[in-house]
């Protein structure tokens, strides 16, 4: 009897470190998959402009949504910001990305479009126009709002004649 009990103490050890001690293969697949966001100069991708928002659930041209963009660097580091779409490539958008950072005023790669729904704090808000984010359309967190026709044809003037998009 003392052998069977010293078994089933083995036993119950066992199981209950195979059920504690993280099961390295199951988190590896569990674990959120880092977005295939990517990023290249505008000069590089240029495209073909359109505006056609439509606030249904799916992301569409002419709207401001919420997606990973990695950092410049290119080390896999980024993070969640505003996006402006400004065309489309298959599954893919194409879009820019936004600050609030009044610095941004002066800088030449960036252009004005004041502020809207997207930012809570209706601060001015100023997109980046050298740099095009390509992210696939089930990778957008969450539309923010429309860009209305004036402001997104101010950008869409820009990336034309700066960088020959059509």
């Amino acid at each position: 009897m003392a052998t069977w009990r010293g078994l089933l103490r083995q036993a119950a050890e066992v199981g209950l470190k195979l059920l504690t001690r993280p099961n390295e293969r199951r988190s590896a697949r569990s674990a959120p998959t880092r977005p295939r966001t990517r990023t290249a100069l505008a000069r590089d991708r240029a495209r073909r402009i359109a505006y056609a928002p439509d606030l249904d659930g799916a992301a569409d041209p002419g709207e401001i949504v919420w997606a990973w963009v990695p950092f410049e660097e290119g080390d896999g580091r980024g993070k969640d910001r505003p996006v402006l779409l400004v065309g489309r490539e298959g599954r893919e958008l194409l879009g820019l990305m936004l600050s609030s950072q009044a610095e941004r005023a002066d800088d030449r790669n960036w252009v004005g479009i004041g502020s809207g729904k997207w930012g809570g704090q209706g601060r001015p808000s100023y997109v980046r126009l050298d740099r095009v984010v390509e992210v696939g359309e089930h990778e957008i967190r969450r539309e923010g709002a429309v860009l209305d026709e004036a402001r997104f044809a101010r950008v869409a003037g820009e990336l034309r004649s700066r960088y020959g998009w059509s």
